[in-house]
This record gives C-alpha cells, sequence and structure tokens, in this order.
C-alpha cells in the first residue's frame, strides 16, 4: 500500500481483513510502498514518512501481526530500485503506455502533475515489488490483474534475455470483497476526500454518513424509496447484514427517513471500529515501537531481497 493519507474501509474490506487471514497460513510480505508514494506525491514528500508509521499503525490494529509476517518500509529495502533498474531496462515502453490504470489516473486526478517519467514506470518498480521477494502469489483485487500479468511478462522478458529462470510465473490470489462507494458514490480515494477513515472518531464517523448521497429519486421523506439504487443500502449489506430486509422494507414503504436511517447505519460501522480504535490509541503512544519493527521487517526483508539480486546480478553479468 502506498503511504499516501488515511486508511479508509474501503482498505479494511478490500485488504486488510484479507491480509490477516492469509498470514495464518502462508509467509507473507507487506510493503509500505513509500518509493511508489513519492511517484505521485513529490511535491508534498515531507508527509510521507509520518503517513508511513501511520498506515503500520493501521495494520496492526487490524491484526497484521509482525511475529507471523515481514512488515516493512519499501525505502529501507533498497534492493526494490536495484531491481527496478534491470527491469526498466527491458521493459518496452508500448506496454507501460497501455497500462488501464495510468491512463484512468491522468484523467481523474488533476490536482497534481502526473507527466513523468516515474509514474509512466511505476508498474516496474511493482514488478520488482514482486519479482524481488519471488512471490507465488499476489492477492489483489480484479482491476489490478492487468499489473500482475505486466509483471509476468516482465520477468519472462527477463528470463528469455538473460536465459536464466530467475523468476517464475506469480499468480493472483483474488478474494470476493465488497465493493465500496465513497460518501460521494464515486470509487472511495483519498484523492476524492469521500473516504470513512479507519482514524476516524465515533463523531466524525457519523458526520461523514449522515453526509452521503442516497436515492436521488426520493426527493420526500413520503416518496418510497429504492433501495438497490441507495450506496447507503449497500453499506447495510457490509456492516449490518441481519437488518437489510428491515432496511428493504422501510426504505421501499417511505416509513423512514434517509438521515435517521444514516444514523443508524453510522451505529453499526462505529461497533464495526471500535476494536481497531482501542488498538490504535495503545500504539499510537509508542512510535518508537512501530518504528523498531519496520526496521526488523526490513533486515528479514533484505536477507531474500539480497540473494535474489545476487542471482540476478549473475545472470546479467
Amino acid at each position: 500500500m502506498r503511504p499516501t493519507g488515511k486508511l479508509h474501509l474501503g482498505h479494511l474490506l478490500g485488504a486488510l481483513n484479507n491480509w490477516a487471514d492469509l498470514q495464518e497460513n502462508f509467509q507473507c510480505i507487506f510493503s509500505i510502498a513509500d518509493w511508489h508514494a513519492l511517484m505521485s506525491e513529490y511535491e508534498n514528500s515531507k508527509e510521507l514518512r509520518a503517513y508511513g508509521i501511520d498506515m503500520a499503525i493501521d495494520w496492526l490494529s487490524c491484526g497484521i501481526d509482525p511475529k507471523k509476517s515481514i512488515l516493512y518500509l519499501q525505502s529501507d529495502v533498497p534492493e526494490h530500485l536495484e531491481l527496478q533498474m534491470f527491469l526498466s531496462c527491458l521493459t518496452p515502453l508500448g506496454w507501460l503506455e497501455r497500462n488501464p490504470t495510468y491512463k484512468e489516473q491522468l484523467r481523474e486526478i488533476t490536482s497534481r502533475d502526473l507527466q513523468t517519467y516515474a509514474f509512466l514506470g511505476y508498474p516496474v518498480l511493482q514488478a520488482a515489488d514482486i519479482l524481488l521477494y519471488k512471490a507465488d502469489a499476489v492477492p489483489i483485487g480484479e482491476d489490478q490483474l492487468p499489473h500482475l500479468e505486466l509483471c509476468r511478462e516482465i520477468a519472462r522478458r527477463f528470463n528469455s534475455i538473460y536465459k536464466a529462470q530467475v523468476f517464475n510465473d506469480c499468480r493472483a490470489i483474488l478474494t470476493k470483497t465488497p465493493r465500496l462507494l465513497g460518501t460521494d458514490n464515486r470509487k472511495m480515494s483519498k484523492s476524492y476526500g469521500n473516504t470513512i477513515n479507519l482514524s476516524d472518531s465515533e463523531k466524525e464517523v457519523e458526520k461523514k454518513v449522515v453526509s452521503m448521497i442516497t436515492d436521488p429519486k426520493r426527493i420526500r421523506m413520503t416518496d418510497p424509496g429504492h433501495p438497490e439504487e441507495c450506496n447507503v443500502y449497500s453499506y447495510y449489506q457490509v456492516f449490518a447484514p441481519k437488518e437489510v430486509p428491515e432496511v428493504h422494507h422501510w426504505c421501499s414503504k417511505a416509513l423512514k427517513g434517509c438521515v435517521d436511517c444514516k444514523k443508524n447505519l453510522s451505529v453499526h460501522i462505529n461497533k464495526d471500529l471500535a476494536p481497531i480504535r482501542e488498538k490504535r490509541v495503545k500504539l499510537e503512544k509508542d512510535k518508537a515501537k512501530i518504528e523498531d519493527i519496520l526496521k526488523e521487517g526490513a533486515v528479514k526483508a533484505r536477507v531474500i531481497a539480497q540473494k535474489t539480486m545476487q542471482e540476478v546480478r549473475e545472470a546479467v553479468y
């Protein structure tokens, strides 16, 4: 994950809950990708270190265990950039220019200049992140499948050019995760300012939920609603599934107003976030410990990374 700001409910449901489960059965490596963040946040780089620590606190609060997994800051493992350099030499420019995520980001994010060499080439660093540890699998959403396929293509091209089987194909671990939209019905994103953050207080969560856009066809409280078209209803399916039939009934029959519906939803969201908040409070009091966890993780990561880079150098030279 890129430390570009506060983590939100989308991260919890789309990744962190899954990561916590995966570490029970797999050797997992979790990277706070601050170099990736620098590619888009180079004008605001002073905040990245603090964001990285805050991200580690969120991870630990959500159940990522440094005794079971490797947690580290990407910039503490310089082998990432070294492998990126080798891979960038052989990655065709056309592969990067066709990247659908790259095109989408250029369209959607207009608050900063992303027309840079580094931003175009970030899938190469992403490939280095994966190949450096010879990962067997990567847990991703469907929107990231093109990136993983590009990683495989880069790995195959390296092996072909240097006549060496340094890298193997890496498979995707796809999980069915609920897709939460932001409070404004767009994709939940820090860039759009429409997130409900894991670190938000109860009052902040309630305020954000009450501001959510609901069924646009329901103008007055007496108008029957259309739950399937309402973003708030989709949240109930995640945070209060047992109440879904009741919510559908009162909405479609105009028995309750949207404000009351949203206030009730905020109670359920806050209930789920309560144990995370409790852990965060304890962890925030000892940030030196967080630093130590990340440094220890980087040492473990470099043992693997240095071995891979030795193989890469032998293949190239």
